[in-house]
């Protein structure tokens, strides 16, 4: 068997990259099946791609990124499966998907964890979101072998073209990265949310309840992302997003967060912050959207909160009290082992290329 991985993003970089996939290689080479890995840009462009300006950067990049695509036409023949993360090229049309699967007849698997068929524009790169082809996704559907989806949403949207496709959740290596259990044995605990800039926009559901808690609470709030959206709160500390302290500036949340609007695009979530923070023993506490409520377990691995009073109440409880922390971070591990990890998750994913 031979497989050809293709993604948008450097490898190593992307979380939806690394998660979807990349930590899967380690099996494909166990098992001696021979892939090879290629991405449309490379590090230099994408240092700058989510940065306001830097206009002739992208260019250049994007444009050898088109011409590592026409060239790599010229190899398909060599490869059994095409493995496609989100698209081909960020911008234009599916021209490599739909050589691949009518010129070369080859069998694409084809793989996405958000609702990518739903137009929207970057604040930092307006410019490059007028070029994306949205439409695109279901064509690509369309000419698909098998579609890998992160959950049922996107999954039903994928059957109106395609029947044969796979639910794989997007999930965590348990066994080499998230692989500690948080010691919640602590009078001060602290509540903490991840993300990027593109979601910062959900804390607005919790920062008022976070503010009246803060009044009677001495905890911190910890905001990791890659833009510090600097909140007004009485305790609060922002770290940078590092990949390679990942995990371990995860386990500086005793309880995490995962708030979200309920609309079309938080629907295609596959609720990846919770599972980060369940991995490591943190409960967590989710709006009712999307897999949220299939991930977080209420009032056993975590709580589900919709109104602000509920916000408000479970958070304080879970803030007065270490032992029900400790109690929902343990179940909470257990779930993630079961359901979201790596080892759970292999077979399924090896389904996809047969």
């Amino acid at each position: 068997m031979r497989i050809l991985f293709i993604a948008p993003y450097p490898a190593g970089e992307s979380p939806s990259q690394r998660y979807r996939m990349e930590h899967y290689i380690p099996v494909l080479r166990d098992k001696n099946i021979s892939f090879h890995y290629t991405t449309f840009i490379g590090k230099a462009t994408w240092r700058v791609l989510f940065q306001q300006g830097h206009s002739l950067k992208k260019i250049w990049g994007f444009g050898l990124g088109f011409l590592k695509r026409f060239l790599q036409l010229l190899t398909l023949f060599r490869y059994d499966y095409i493995y496609i993360h989100r698209e081909a090229t960020p911008i234009g049309p599916p021209f490599f998907e739909w050589i691949a699967a009518k010129v070369f007849r080859k069998k694409i698997i084809y793989d996405f964890d958000d609702a990518i068929w739903i137009p929207f524009s970057s604040v930092n790169n307006k410019f490059g979101s007028r070029l994306k082809n949205f439409g695109k996704v279901a064509k690509i559907c369309r000419w698909s072998y098998k579609i890998s989806v992160g959950n049922e949403y996107l999954g039903d949207f994928a059957r109106r073209y395609n029947s044969n496709v796979v639910v794989v959740p997007t999930v965590v290596n348990t066994s080499d990265v998230h692989n500690k259990l948080q010691d919640q044995k602590t009078s001060t605990p602290s509540i903490g949310w991840t993300g990027t800039f593109s979601t910062l926009k959900y804390l607005d559901i919790v920062l008022p309840v976070l503010q009246e808690l803060q009044k009677r609470y001495p905890f911190t709030f910890i905001v990791i992302a890659d833009k510090d959206p600097k909140l007004p709160l009485k305790h609060y500390r922002f770290i940078k997003w590092n990949r390679e302290n990942e995990a371990a500036d995860l386990l500086q949340f005793h309880i995490g967060l995962m708030p979200l609007y309920d609309d079309e695009i938080s629907k295609g979530k596959c609720g990846f912050k919770a599972i980060q923070y369940m991995s490591l023993g943190i409960p967590a506490v989710v709006s009712p959207v999307g897999v949220n409520a299939l991930i977080v377990e209420d009032s056993v691995s975590g709580f589900i909160c919709d109104a602000s009073i509920e916000w408000k109440n479970k958070l304080e409880f879970l803030l007065k009290d270490s032992e029900a922390r400790t109690n929902f971070g343990i179940a909470s591990r257990k779930k993630i082992q079961h359901s979201y990890s790596v080892i759970s998750t292999t077979q399924l994913f090896l389904t996809l290329f047969s």
